[in-house]
């Protein structure tokens, strides 16, 4: 169930004081919490009232004063009421650096439902992951903050809703989870949970309340049962009734396929002692007393989990007959199990000593981000492998030295490769498994122990980029290939850049000064980039021209001139040295007015013409060169031309309808639409045919598309 504090009690005091007393806090922190209210205003109860909430969050999980005043200074600093400089003098640097990773840690939210590109996003997400790396106190401030909005929400409009657990469910959770925040987990997950489904969340939560009261009574009698007979064996033992989460009840209910009455855990009690020798002297007198289920037995002592828990499961069936679920820790392993990374802070002021290592181990995979951070192409793929990082789908994969690495689900001996170092997947030639030699698209299960095989000098292929063939999952080696071809081919690409320009700019009078705009709005820092870019194929000419031709007249060159009207046939093909012909458009590539384009000589057809670039045209002229035919686009274009679109989106309410309006807002029509909706990745994927004027209409379309929120992606579809 989610957590109930004093902050949601009717009842609970209002001042400052009576509300801190409450929390039973060292006299250090209490003073520190005092100075920090100096500095806010008087005039927001609101703003108090979060900030109390989230020092309840935070002193729940044992953080140090300065955490405490950053967590009550948060909302304020968020909503811009605080001096920055003042804070400074009074506390030093490392609260308003606390403070100031929070508020960058806000660019996690945008990736749960928005890809955001460009280099200032891009510059967003690395100074969050720093901030995340440096003082991953942030993480955990930030994650009692994203609670306290998930109540905050509880009456805003339905949309705005289902984005805040959308970003909590994708990120957040996971999250806490890979931190091993056991406290923080389950209470993102249930609010979240709440919003998504909240018919499933209201028919669980009134089942446990229906039976609670007989539950809670049988759970008595259960732990008085066991702590009678650890008490009679001399054993040292807390036990208790511990509760049960709606989601983790749900996701049983899902994965099994269980009504609520098959499951056998919602009678769940734990037992935490001293001594690991404790916990299997405990387990041995349950399996005495009561008969067990052998296949809901888990050893996490033995095998932890991957972010470190470690606990003994069992269950067994009690008096009556009734199932119980029984978890058997030691106080330890309960604290990591609760607190996680925030447990080192106990380390830090010496309660549990000897112990930090674990900290380091379990933020490690926060700085495996960094180590590619200046490969990364944009934030989708920053976004795609932070999500990776965190989801619980790992795959676990051992060396011929015995040394685990931990990758995505579905990764290949490439992204392996990769992961260990950019040479070794740049020099990687082969891969064996067990000894055995797999092929590159081999997908890696957990267990495997994995050999890559090198040469001496790197030659990554162009096709490891291509997703269809499955060579690499992961963005980061997919960034590692990507930049090693940038970077090998940067003269070649910057000298064809310049050449596909020039001829360009010398048939519109234009000169590269004409070209400065464009370098800003495709995120280049110098014109040399953009040739590059040009080059390489990352940036279409015509894309580049259109964007100069489509800015309004008093900004364009005065010495631009329109080249003499020429006249197409009907769909405004005109073939170079002939005049008009009949023609058609390739449905392969669905060429606009704007695209290069180039003509084919079918029997009886007339001309295909297809785009330059597309791939079928390529393959026939192999077969066929002496009828290829050189034309181009008349001036006296048609109104509309066919293309295929393709559209992702978190599906919510209203997506239909607001790009439906984007569309008749540019005068675009639908001749047809498919929609797919995924519910486990609340994703849709529209394929629609549409009619748009020219490949300036279509870009400005696909810009527009863009803007609604929850599109990730908008494309022209080949």
């Amino acid at each position: 169930m989610v957590a109930t504090r004093q902050s949601h009690q009717q009842e609970h005091p209002v001042d400052f004081d009576s509300r801190v007393a409450l929390l039973a806090l060292s006299d250090d922190k209490v003073a520190y919490l005092q100075r920090a209210k100096s500095f806010c205003p008087e005039d927001s109860e609101d703003l108090q009232t979060t900030a109390i909430e989230m020092v309840e969050i935070l002193a729940s999980l044992n953080f140090d004063a300065e955490s405490l005043g950053a967590a009550y200074l948060t909302p304020y600093y968020l909503k811009g009421k605080l001096d920055t400089e003042k804070l400074k003098e009074a506390f030093g640097n490392n609260l308003a650096l606390l403070l100031e990773g929070v508020d960058q840690m806000a660019t996690i939210s945008t990736l749960a439902h928005h890809q955001g590109k460009g280099a200032v996003q891009v510059d967003n997400i690395r100074r969050m992951l720093l901030a995340m790396v440096e003082d991953v106190r942030a993480v955990v401030i930030k994650l009692a903050e994203q609670i306290c909005y998930l109540r905050a929400v509880k009456n805003a409009q339905e949309e705005e809703r289902v984005i805040a657990a959308k970003a909590t469910a994708n990120i957040f959770a996971p999250l806490a989870n890979r931190l091993g925040i056991g406290q923080l987990k389950w209470e993102l997950e249930d609010l979240s949970f709440r919003y998504l489904h909240p018919e499933k969340y209201k028919s669980i939560a009134k089942h446990l309340a229906d039976k609670r009261l007989d539950r809670e009574a049988y759970m008595e009698n259960m732990v008085n049962l066991v702590s009678e007979k650890l008490k009679d064996a001399g054993i040292e033992a807390q036990v208790y009734g511990r509760p049960k989460h709606i989601y983790s009840i749900y996701k049983k209910m899902a994965q099994k396929h269980y009504e609520f009455d098959q499951l056998f855990d919602i009678r769940a009690m734990r037992v935490v002692v001293n001594e690991i020798q404790d916990c299997y002297a405990t387990l041995g007198i349950v399996h005495t007393s009561w008969r067990h289920l052998n296949k809901e037995f888990d050893d996490y002592i033995a095998t932890p989990k991957q972010n470190g828990y470690q606990s003994i499961h069992t269950v067994v069936f009690g008096p009556e007959g009734k199932t119980v679920e029984i978890q058997i820790r030691t106080e330890a392993m309960h604290q990591d199990a609760e607190l996680g990374v925030a447990a080192h802070w106990l380390y830090k002021e010496g309660s549990l000593p000897g112990r930090g290592s674990g900290y380091e181990q379990k933020i490690s995979w926060l700085r495996k981000l960094l180590q590619w951070q200046e490969e990364v192409v944009d934030g989708s793929e920053l976004a795609e492998e932070l999500k990776n990082q965190v989801v619980e789908d790992r795959v676990y994969v051992f060396t011929p030295k015995g040394d685990i690495f931990d990758l995505p689900l579905g990764s290949t001996p490439l992204d392996f490769a990769y992961y260990i170092h950019s040479n070794v997947g740049h020099r990687c030639i082969g891969a064996k498994v067990f000894g055995k030699i797999v092929p590159f698209t081999y997908q890696l299960s957990t267990g495997d122990q994995i050999e890559i095989l090198t040469q001496k000098q790197p030659n990554p292929s162009r096709d490891w980029l291509n997703p269809s063939l499955g060579y690499v999952k992961s963005s980061r080696a997919r960034a590692k290939i990507h930049s090693w071809f940038k970077l090998q081919d940067r003269d070649k690409n910057l000298q064809a850049g310049k050449e596909i320009l020039d001829a360009h700019l010398q048939k519109l009078d234009l000169t590269y000064k004409d070209l400065d705009p464009a370098i800003e709005r495709f995120n280049f820092r110098e014109l040399d980039d953009l040739l590059v870019a040009i080059g390489a194929g990352d940036v279409r000419i015509n894309q580049l021209l259109n964007f100069v031709q489509d800015k309004p007249k008093d900004e364009l060159p005065v010495k631009f001139k329109a080249p003499t009207t020429r006249k197409g046939d009907k769909n405004a093909v005109v073939v170079d040295g002939v005049g008009t012909l009949m023609s058609h458009m390739a449905k392969c590539c669905q060429p606009l007015p704007g695209d290069d384009i180039v003509g084919y000589i079918t029997q009886g057809r007339g001309i295909a013409v297809h785009r330059s670039d597309c791939d079928s045209f390529a393959h026939i002229t192999d077969l066929h060169p002496e009828r290829v035919i050189a034309v181009s686009w008349a001036d006296d274009v048609k109104s509309s031309y066919s293309l295929t679109l393709r559209i992702e989106a978190q599906d919510r309410q209203g997506l239909i309808r607001d790009i439906s309006s984007t569309l008749a807002n540019e005068k675009v029509n639908i001749n047809n639409m498919n929609v797919q909706t995924h519910d486990d990745r609340q994703l849709a994927i529209f394929v629609m045919q549409v009619e748009v004027g020219d490949l300036s209409a279509m870009n400005r379309l696909l810009v527009k598309l863009h803007q609604i929120e929850g599109v990730f992606e908008a494309k022209r579809q080949l």
